[in-house]
């Protein structure tokens, strides 16, 4: 990708709660970019109890950085404001007095190779995008995350397949909250994060009204930028699955029943039909397992694991299904979108 002449100013975002485990190694991955513009960071701690922002200020200081980093408090939660995006919002109004022409909202568990904001601006500028983000590698190294995020992803994609998120004639609209560079422009023209501030699933919620407003978008993956963030058992995937599933289906319940329908139908009915004894059914079926597994292997290939793990995708389905079902569960009892000690989707 050829370099820019002139490289726009950018303010990186880090909203960050009890975060005290990864922030160092974030706020590390973030001082050290070769960004050739200018470029601050600004850290909002969200009420952390575990010197999150102590520890931030601290590795600033041994990165160099302490001219290009700042820590913030975030006020306190307002109501019908998520948590996330009240940090944000508190963010970009503290970012106010430096006028970047982007902001990079990036999470304090995430860290990424020192090309990354050069590589996300390069790509922004060259195709007029207001809002670029890229699907970080996510943690896939204990039993449970083999068995369950590949599937986390292989989901996601066909939720929201990444020409279609490009196309702007297609309605399609999503990002990877992990990291997302935006046009200052792009969030005036929404009117801020006001425009979603009670959205629990906020970056998909983002790249809508962006999308919406005649904005361009765009997301990728990439190895480049990991997240730090481990899920030893599976409760903890669970429950990760769990906080917006029933959110993605706008808290519908016949959404719900066709969603668990269409993951019996597609990803369980073949495994049990696998087993019948008569060939006209159990062949027919072998052969569309075959075809799923042969659909998920490049999401497998992309964690580079073992190809074995593709014919059990139907497990991490009848799993996603589990999720899906409990999320509606806790909506409905008043514990939706669990996340650091908050409830952020309530019943309506």
């Amino acid at each position: 990708m050829a370099p820019l002449l002139a490289w726009p100013s950018v303010v990186a975002i880090v909203p960050a709660r009890n975060e005290a485990a990864t922030i160092a190694e974030t706020v590390a991955s973030l001082a050290a970019q070769d960004y050739p513009g200018a470029f601050s960071i600004l850290i909002v701690d969200d009420h952390s109890e575990d010197g999150t922002a102590d520890l931030a200020r601290t590795t600033a200081g041994e990165s160099g950085a302490s001219d290009r980093v700042r820590v913030i408090s975030a006020p306190a939660l307002t109501a019908g404001w998520t948590g996330k995006l009240w940090a944000l919002q508190a963010g970009v109004q503290a970012s106010a007095r430096d006028v970047a022409a982007f902001f990079w909202f990036t999470d304090a568990d995430i860290v990424h190779a020192p090309d990354t904001l050069r590589r996300l601006v390069s790509r922004a500028e060259r195709d007029s995008q207001d809002l670029t983000s890229l699907m970080v590698l996510l943690q896939a190294q204990s039993f449970p995350e083999k068995a369950i995020v590949p599937a986390f992803l292989y989901f996601f994609l066909m939720l929201y397949p990444p020409r279609w998120i490009a196309n702007t004639k297609s309605r399609t609209a999503g990002a990877a909250g992990g990291c997302i560079l935006l046009r200052r422009s792009a969030l005036a023209r929404i009117g801020g994060f006001a425009a979603i501030r009670s959205e629990v699933i906020d970056d998909c919620s983002l790249a809508r009204v962006v999308k919406g407003t005649g904005g361009a978008i765009w997301m990728g993956l990439t190895r480049k930028s990991v997240s730090l963030r481990r899920y030893e058992g599976f409760g903890e995937l669970r429950d990760m699955i769990a906080r917006t599933a029933f959110t993605q289906l706008n808290y519908s319940a016949l959404r719900l029943l066709g969603t668990l329908a269409g993951l019996v139908l597609t990803f369980l009915a073949p495994v049990v039909l696998a087993l019948a004894t008569d060939a006209r059914i159990w062949l027919p079926a072998l052969l569309a397992w075959c075809l799923l597994s042969a659909s998920f292997l490049p999401t497998v290939v992309f964690y580079r694991l073992s190809p074995i793990w593709s014919p059990f995708l139907p497990v991490a389905a009848f799993f996603y299904l589990h999720a899906t079902f409990l999320s509606a569960v806790r909506y409905w009892l008043g514990r939706g979108g669990q996340w650091k000690g908050r409830s952020q989707a309530s019943p309506m």
